[in-house]
């Protein structure tokens, strides 16, 4: 097991992979990640994030990059564990421009609801930090919600009438 990233590491990350890789494409940072970019955590245990476009050379650089850098690195965003919320893209976050690559940071709506659904006590500070910063509305995060509700049914690892409850306390206790 690698020693968790740091906002330094996370940093010589980005601009490594930018370097890296042979093609133009996007890179969307999620989850701890976007945490620690703010420093709203110190570190995090691996860099979740997800290429879309992917840019040429991508995998041989992420394999090349975690050892040299020593970070875990997961293939990972909201989508890949709630349906994608519609304009997803467009509330994405920039960060900056490294060689061909686009970075940003994943729709803090779609991580917000994603964390709601892991509910681990990271997770819930890392919404409220969002919420702060005023990344997140509840009111707009509850209709977003409402938009990708019937499509749920598609992630039968997610119990539906629980991350209603969830999505709709939180909301409801955010305002």
């Amino acid at each position: 097991m690698r020693a968790e990233t740091d906002r330094a590491k996370l940093e010589a990350f980005v601009i490594a992979l930018g370097r890296a890789v042979r093609g133009p494409g996007r890179i969307y940072l999620a989850g701890g990640a976007t945490a620690v970019w703010y420093g709203w955590r110190q570190t995090t245990v691996d860099v979740d994030l997800k290429a879309d476009p992917e840019p040429a050379g991508f995998y041989e650089a992420l394999a090349e990059l975690k050892d040299r850098l020593g970070l875990n690195v997961e293939l990972a965003a909201p989508d890949q564990f709630l349906p994608p919320l519609p304009g997803w893209q467009d509330r994405s976050l920039w960060i900056a421009q490294h060689g061909p690559i686009q970075f940003y940071h994943y729709d803090p709506y779609a991580q917000a609801l994603a964390k709601l659904h892991r509910r681990h006590q990271r997770d819930l500070q890392d919404i409220e930090a969002m919420r702060r910063h005023g990344w997140i509305q509840p009111q707009r995060l509850h209709e977003l919600f409402r938009q990708i509700e019937p499509q749920l049914i598609r992630y039968p690892a997610v119990d539906i009438p629980t991350l209603r409850r969830i999505v709709e306390e939180y909301c409801r206790g955010a305002t």
